[in-house]
């Protein structure tokens, strides 16, 4: 395949080839703060600056801000070594985008009384577009506030070409976050996000480049995943699906055999190949060593993973249907 090259800035700041996803910090809760920086220390220290946090990412009260503002009262040193990307401007009561203007600017005002000075916001992205309120209207927010000092730029998540383009139009975006793995690979289609992106000469950053667990060469039956376990309800998991989803999962975890590394690294690996810049999560130190430790991807692993993408056909959509209407919007 073509060389590609992956992205070296992110809103004019430098960032590594792996960035570090925040949302198994606090979704859940129960892992105590003066653990979570552990990981977050390690991401920094091995590359990973490009921090993908959430407003939603846990409750109102102990979510990723707070997180963020207890971690650099510790470590104000690393402020400027951190590219903070945030996603807000989303009501999880509802699971419904909340971007009129005066929503936009609530979402980042409450971000920036969180963090308390500590940090400042690099990238803002609506967590997701409302069909109803124009994109235009959202970008044309977002340049406010950068003119006022209180997001540094701007970017778009589950997106489609069109609302790129508009979006565009008015004033480019940092970045465009989208689901992207083998398992998910909707973004390539021809003409779509990932063509109107290299177009256009928009950063891609791929969330969920493990799929959710499916590409860590820890899923073998339905019985590893425990009862709680929010994959419980995604379709991807259930029986039928999981079966046919495990013998791509497989095919991985024989290349990554044959070739003395992880799974993970396989599949980050193969996401960086593409240009997309990987926001894997962990909640373990050991984990995010392994996520950023470099893997390179040679000419026939390439195409026996190709062979293996085209020969499994994933069974099951990447989220349950309450999420479907502001998917790719």
């Amino acid at each position: 395949m073509p060389q590609v090259i992956l992205p070296k800035t992110l809103a004019g700041k430098p960032v590594g080839p792996v960035g570090y996803g925040m949302m198994l910090l606090t979704l859940l809760g129960g892992i105590p703060y003066e653990e979570c920086v552990k990981p977050m220390k390690a991401a920094l220290e091995n590359g990973a600056n490009l921090w993908n946090a959430g407003t939603f990412y846990g409750p109102p009260d102990a979510n990723s801000l707070q997180l963020l503002s207890y971690y650099f009262e510790r470590y104000p040193e690393d402020a400027d070594k951190v590219v903070l990307s945030i996603k807000g401007a989303y009501d999880a009561s509802k699971n419904v985008p909340a971007t009129r203007p005066e929503q936009i600017r609530a979402s980042v005002d409450e971000c920036l009384a969180i963090l308390g000075g500590r940090k400042s916001i690099d990238i803002f992205e609506a967590a997701r577009t409302d069909p109803n309120v124009p994109v235009e209207s959202n970008v044309n927010t977002f340049l406010e506030l950068i003119k006022e000092g209180k997001i540094g730029s701007y970017g778009l998540s589950e997106v489609n070409a069109q609302t790129i383009r508009r979006a565009h139009a008015v004033s480019p975006p940092a970045a465009v976050e989208v689901e992207f793995s083998m398992f998910s690979r909707d973004a390539l289609e021809k003409g779509g996000v990932y063509d109107t992106c290299a177009e256009l000469g928009i950063p891609i950053i791929g969330y969920s480049p493990l799929d959710r667990g499916w590409l860590t060469g820890q899923l073998k039956t339905l019985d590893d995943i425990k009862e709680g376990d929010f994959r419980k309800f995604y379709p991807r998991f259930q029986p039928g699906n999981f079966e046919q989803n495990v013998k791509l999962a497989e095919f991985v975890e024989q290349i990554a055999k044959k070739k003395g590394c992880t799974s993970a690294q396989v599949a980050i690996a193969w996401v960086q190949q593409q240009g997309v810049i990987a926001i894997p999560g962990s909640s373990k130190v050991s984990r995010v060593v392994e996520n950023t430790t470099p893997v390179k991807l040679t000419e026939a692993e390439t195409a026996e993973l190709q062979q293996a993408i085209d020969k499994v056909k994933i069974s099951g959509h990447r989220y349950p249907e309450p999420f479907h209407a502001y998917l790719n919007q």
